[in-house]
């Protein structure tokens, strides 16, 4: 009898297991799929605050031309190889591979055309590199790259693309923006935990463990839209996810796989 309470319960918790990743992966494919995430928020596709006149455009990795890959490497390179350092050349080669994957999705800021003498070139100032995930079982958006070329520095842009960012966060019903900063990179930091409250995520590796956390030159932030999110992204602890995965397992332990 209590052998058949116990199996009825693993049947209980796979189903819903099972039920909540397939809501999950639905998520996730809904939201990749949409073309253009500006559509939905007319009033972002113009920046024209503190002498800057700018448009933006959607893009996907698999989708851009080769000058468009040129200007997100020069723009990387001048941002990213301070922050680096002697890792630069390694991590280059990473980001050029990550910069075309299909599902990349991009946000690109250019000086607005009709603003322009010649609008015959028209220079990357900025870029979002973000794709839809999952971490720890929840559904984010992965905020890869916010990348802005030093003209347009310090005149609010930043904080303009990161409301968008949200914004296309919890329209496509995501739990957490989550984005990775290198340590060095102190006035990165600063923006996004004093200015914009993103704080350390439950899984950087500086709480996951705080011995191996030292020796890594990142951080993972989040900012949590639900409940849920919050719990596992911000609140609890790597014993709380251990514990997670192991109720995971236990509820799949008596299953058979045939090849």
């Amino acid at each position: 009898m209590e052998s058949s309470r116990a199996s009825e319960k693993k049947k209980l918790k796979r189903k819903e297991i099972l039920e909540k990743k397939k809501a999950a992966d639905q998520l996730l494919k809904v939201a990749s799929a949409q073309i253009d995430h500006l559509t939905s928020f007319p009033s972002f596709c113009y920046f024209n605050k503190n002498g800057l006149c700018l448009r933006l455009e959607s893009g996907r990795g698999d989708k851009l031309s080769n000058c468009t890959k040129q200007q997100i490497q020069k723009l990387l390179k001048a941002n990213m190889m301070g922050p680096y350092g002697s890792e630069w050349a390694v991590e280059e080669k990473v980001k050029r591979r990550e910069m075309v994957a299909p599902e990349a999705r991009y946000i690109f800021v250019y000086w607005n055309a009709n603003e322009m003498m010649d609008n015959a070139f028209t220079p990357l100032l900025g870029f979002l590199h973000f794709r839809f995930t999952l971490e720890e079982e929840i559904p984010v958006l992965y905020l890869y790259e916010l990348q802005l070329d030093s003209s347009v520095q310090g005149k609010g842009l930043g904080k303009f693309l990161m409301q968008l960012v949200e914004l296309i966060a919890q329209e496509n019903r995501m739990g957490a923006v989550v984005l990775t900063v290198q340590k060095s990179n102190s006035l990165a930091m600063k923006f996004y935990i004093s200015k914009l409250r993103y704080v350390e995520s439950s899984i950087s590796p500086s709480r996951v463990d705080p011995l191996v956390g030292v020796e890594k030159n990142y951080e993972i932030l989040c900012k949590t839209f639900d409940h849920e999110a919050k719990a596992i992204l911000e609140v609890y602890s790597v014993q709380y996810r251990t514990a997670r995965r192991v109720g995971f397992m236990a509820a799949f332990s008596d299953l058979k796989f045939e090849d």
